[in-house]
């Protein structure tokens, strides 16, 4: 009987043991499936229905409609590249220089600075959520690993420009350029390209479509840097 009731408790602790592993495997098929297939929704779309159910907003909804990168006009993800991750074809997932930049640029005061790659934002947005626990930042870091492992640079473009937020519900490029200008993602002008990037870091705060001052000085900006790295060719070389 003393035998009986000793395995219980070892069977359960080999069973505990094994989480980690099946976590680990877990995480990496979610993201070897979705090199192949196409995402039918992000973790942030889905937590942004919830909040609007849960708040009773009955105006609020998710537009979401995936389009291949060869669909999109190539001026968008060369300006989210300009805009938010200019290292994007160098890196492995994390930029330090832009890490170190950030830190010092916040041990300054003033307004905070992020440093969050390409990769890390599809990670967030795809698999996670918003805030600024460990529990997230780790969780988010590995997914940014096994993405830069399993994906290559174009298909963590692709993701990105189709998952990001570009306004209250707007989703991806598609949607965007269809609630924004009323065309296809195909027919963004590079300057439309630029105030959709503008926006990226706060797309429920500032519209493309109705730029005010600060959108308009930003979308300037990528449009010039989009330029100075090359344009097109930068996502062309990343083939």
């Amino acid at each position: 009987m003393n035998d009986i009731g000793n395995r219980r408790p070892r069977r359960w602790l080999r069973r505990l043991l094994w989480l980690p592993v099946i976590a680990v495997l877990f995480t990496v098929a979610q993201v070897l499936v979705l090199r192949f297939v196409d995402p039918p929704f992000s973790a942030f779309m889905a937590i942004r229905q919830i909040e609007a159910w849960t708040d009773g907003d009955d105006d609020v909804r998710v537009y979401y409609q995936w389009r291949d990168l060869d669909r999109i006009a190539t001026s968008l993800p060369v300006a989210v590249i300009a805009a938010e991750d200019q290292n994007f074809a160098r890196h492995r997932g994390f930029d330090l220089d832009a890490i170190e930049k950030a830190r010092d640029h916040n041990a300054r005061g003033g307004s905070v600075r992020g440093a969050s790659t390409i990769s890390q934002q599809t990670a967030k947005n795809l698999f996670l959520w918003g805030g600024r626990s460990w529990l997230r930042k780790g969780l988010e870091g590995w997914y940014t690993l096994l993405i830069e492992l399993l994906w290559p640079k174009t298909r963590i473009l692709e993701v990105y420009v189709n998952i990001a937020e570009f306004g209250d519900g707007i989703y991806g490029a598609q949607a965007a350029a269809r609630r924004h200008f009323g065309k296809d993602a195909a027919q963004l002008s590079p300057n439309e390209s630029a105030r959709l990037a503008a926006v990226l870091p706060s797309p429920r705060r500032y519209s493309a479509s109705r730029p005010g001052p600060y959108v308009q000085r930003r979308a300037q900006w990528i449009e010039r840097n989009a330029r100075q790295i090359g344009g097109p060719a930068y996502v062309e070389a990343l083939d």
